[in-house]
């Protein structure tokens, strides 16, 4: 079983060509499989595909994290160039009205930026579902992830509009892709908010499998302190997390602590990045 993971969009970029642009997509090949986690905040994943020389038209499903502009904003243009139906794994919640109140400023609408049926004419097949999704043996979503820890919080500058007016934002729709490998398993969280650690507790009660080989997405760390960095690095290493490839919305301190732990078994995830797993 060969799998391939290919970051085609993220903050960053360290190869000469390519577009860095806020938020993340993970290409994932794997057999007859060819699985977008994420689609980037505009049209970065489709620009950096031609680039890499990678056909995006034999992609058979899209899988959202969440339902926020970053790892969504991608969707229009994908569609539109890979020209056929397409299923999109998700939560029910992806719809809501998400929006950022930072302090100071007024609220921002920071949720999908296309509406359903302008997707659905493009091609685009949602499965909509709040418990885990099974897209082959060894490849599945966590669906909703509980919250476990007493270290991480949901960002509370993050909320809904309803009729009843602003409400905190639960985040029940983040949800990681999970890869089941004879290493062990490989954890793609799109950003985390509801935790880290969360998330990987919840990709081994669903798969009954304890060990984590690779974790290749976002942390959320990037407005925690010290304190919470260091309590999800004692978790990782108290799971025997092996190897880790954060990047996006994990930030630059948590990124450096992080570094510093796990030496050789670190990589700085960026735009391009193409890790192989036999």
């Amino acid at each position: 079983m060969g799998i391939r993971l290919i970051t085609l969009s993220e903050n960053t970029a360290w190869q000469t060509g390519v577009l860095a642009e806020w938020g993340l997509s993970v290409l994932i090949e794997k057999d007859e499989h060819s699985i977008l986690f994420d689609t980037g905040e505009s049209i970065s994943a489709v620009k950096n595909a031609k680039i890499l020389g990678i056909d995006m038209a034999k992609i058979d499903t899209i899988v959202l994290s969440h339902g926020h502009f970053d790892h969504t904003g991608g969707l229009l243009s994908l569609l539109a160039y890979i020209g056929h139906e397409v299923t999109i794994i998700a939560h029910p919640d992806i719809w809501a009205p998400k929006y950022s109140r930072k302090a100071g400023h007024a609220e921002q609408y920071i949720g999908i930026p296309y509406a359903r049926e302008e997707l659905e004419a493009l091609g685009a097949k949602f499965n909509l579902a709040v418990e885990p999704v099974r897209i082959d043996e060894e490849i599945l979503t966590t669906g909703e992830v509980p919250m476990l820890t007493d270290f991480e919080i949901i960002d509370p500058s993050l909320l809904v509009k309803t009729e009843v007016g602003w409400q905190p934002d639960r985040l029940l729709d983040d949800q990681a892709l999970v890869i089941k490998t004879p290493q062990g398993l490989v954890v793609i969280p799109g950003c985390s908010h509801r935790g880290l650690i969360n998330t990987l507790y919840q990709a081994r009660k669903i798969t009954d499998i304890d060990k984590i080989y690779l974790v290749v997405g976002g942390a959320h760390l990037i407005n925690a302190d010290d304190e919470q960095i260091w309590q999800t690095i004692s978790a990782l290493n108290e799971m025997g997390v092996s190897k880790l490839a954060t990047c996006h919305c994990t930030g630059t301190r948590a990124n450096i602590l992080l570094s510093q732990t796990f030496g050789k078994s670190f990589i700085l995830n960026s735009t391009g990045t193409i890790i192989d797993l036999s």
